[in-house]
């Protein structure tokens, strides 16, 4: 009789054991495959953000330089015409994330700043240069510089950052909704994301 207790008692202890190493083994592989959808979705995310425009800008350029002691002057002139591709764009390869598997909770410690590119093509109609005052390098940079300066003045006038925002708070909540789904928590600045609205302040 005693050898049967004992030997109960030792097959519960073997099967407690088990038990126990089974679950927490479960427990660490649903952590790992949960940690690694997270990460695949956070790579995934890293992609390149990128919202197009395209406005145009017409405008004179004109240019005068006074010779030979202020006697004559050389005028030149030109109409610019620019049609220029914009893109905004979020380099989310420079995201920056950490996962902290303790206490399974997706930490946004930095998002990058957006980027505003121009690509500008320029023609120029009714071009008038005086011999000792032609066009050059100098003339051609300085429209460029020009051209620049008032299609990034449109553009900031325009809801194409608004629309570049839009696109990267679309990310950021699939990004939100994965945690959930897997019982972890999306942490930004401090500040835990509980609901998709909560999302909002990445616009600043």
């Amino acid at each position: 009789m005693n050898k049967f207790i004992i030997g109960f008692i030792f097959g519960a202890l073997i099967f407690v054991a088990a038990w126990f190493f089974l679950g927490k083994k479960e427990s660490k592989e649903e952590l790992k495959e949960s940690s690694a959808l997270i990460q695949e979705q956070i790579e995934q995310v890293g992609k390149l953000i990128v919202t197009e425009g395209y406005f145009s800008q017409v405008f004179t350029f004109k240019n005068s330089q006074n010779l030979f002691l202020n006697i004559l002057r050389s005028d030149k002139k030109a109409l610019v015409v620019a049609n220029a591709k914009v893109t905004v764009e979020y380099d989310l390869r420079q995201l920056e994330t950490e996962l902290d598997l303790e206490n399974k909770t997706v930490i946004l410690k930095r998002i990058p700043d957006p980027v505003i590119n121009i690509y500008p093509d320029i023609e120029y109609y009714d071009v008038t240069q005086d011999y000792f005052n032609k066009f050059g390098a100098a003339d051609y940079n300085k429209i460029r510089s020009t051209v620049n300066d008032r299609i990034r003045e449109k553009v900031n006038q325009s809801n194409l950052m608004e629309n570049s925002r839009e696109r990267l708070l679309a990310e950021l909540a699939n990004l939100f909704v994965l945690t959930k789904s897997l019982g972890w928590t999306l942490k930004y600045e401090e500040m835990i994301i509980e609901t998709e609205e909560q999302l909002e302040i990445l616009r600043k």
